[in-house]
């Protein structure tokens, strides 16, 4: 590039003055008309991968989306009546407010049911406090083994929406649970409330952790992360069978 300084021409490799219309330089002997592209060559401006380029994101949409190939009609009719249901009974989930119990007087929480009550078994080692608070987490764990189990193993990325779908269902089955905190009128298991036995898990949780006045606030954020991961999974799960829809149609 050629330098001005006060209409003084200059080499812009040597910076020795030029006489107007020189060609080359005299001292260095440079191209003028050619050391333009070569600079621009050598000196390449810096690029930004972008946000869609970078590496977590391309294996991210490999394993989330393009990893499903599927091309048969049977395989998508069912995907499409399992997305329906999704959408159906997880609309009712979302618009039905916390304080109903609708999540925990569901069928889904008869399924939720056995993996809360394992929990409690399973981390016993752990001490008592981890023993509460290991139903909670088993119920959770479950579906988010599920979703790890169809996205890595099977390859199955619609499977793993609906085990997305599955774990915030769960997320908004314990909503309520924790909002019973300080009230204990949920019926628990063995047909007693919370204030009939210590059996209460967040009860005991938050008391514990001396959080027992935050149980409101502590449930409607589990409530409503389990919207969020719902939406997604929706979202998530509506992209794969459109995606396979057009399968169909090539």
């Amino acid at each position: 590039m050629i330098v001005a300084e006060a209409s003084v021409l200059r080499c812009p490799k040597c910076q020795i003055e030029r006489s107007d219309g020189a060609e080359e330089c005299i001292r260095c002997g440079i191209i003028f008309a050619k050391y333009r592209p070569l600079a621009a060559k050598t000196h390449p401006s810096p690029t930004r991968s972008t946000f869609t380029e970078s590496t977590w994101f391309l294996t991210a949409k490999e394993w989330m989306v393009e990893s499903d190939a599927s091309t048969e009609s049977m395989t998508f009719y069912g995907r499409a009546a399992v997305f329906v249901a999704m959408v159906w009974w997880g609309w009712k989930f979302i618009v039905t407010p916390l304080e109903t119990n609708y999540t925990g007087e569901s069928f889904l929480h008869l399924i939720n049911l056995p993996f809360h009550e394992a929990g409690h078994v399973i981390f016993m080692p752990f001490g008592r406090f981890m023993t509460i608070l290991g139903g909670t987490l088993g119920q959770i764990l479950m579906p988010m083994i599920c979703l790890g189990t169809f996205l890595m193993k099977t390859r199955d990325p619609f499977g793993a929406a609906v085990a997305l779908w599955w774990t915030a269902e769960s997320l908004m089955d314990i909503a309520p649970y924790i909002n019973d905190a300080r009230a204990m009128d949920l019926m628990l298991l063995g047909g007693v409330t919370g204030q009939e036995t210590d059996g209460h898990d967040w009860n005991n949780i938050l008391t514990m952790l001396d959080l027992l006045d935050w149980d409101h606030r502590l449930a409607h954020l589990t409530y409503n992360a389990g919207i969020l991961l719902m939406l997604g999974s929706l979202l998530w799960g509506g992209i794969l069978l459109l995606r396979h829809y057009r399968r169909l149609s090539l």
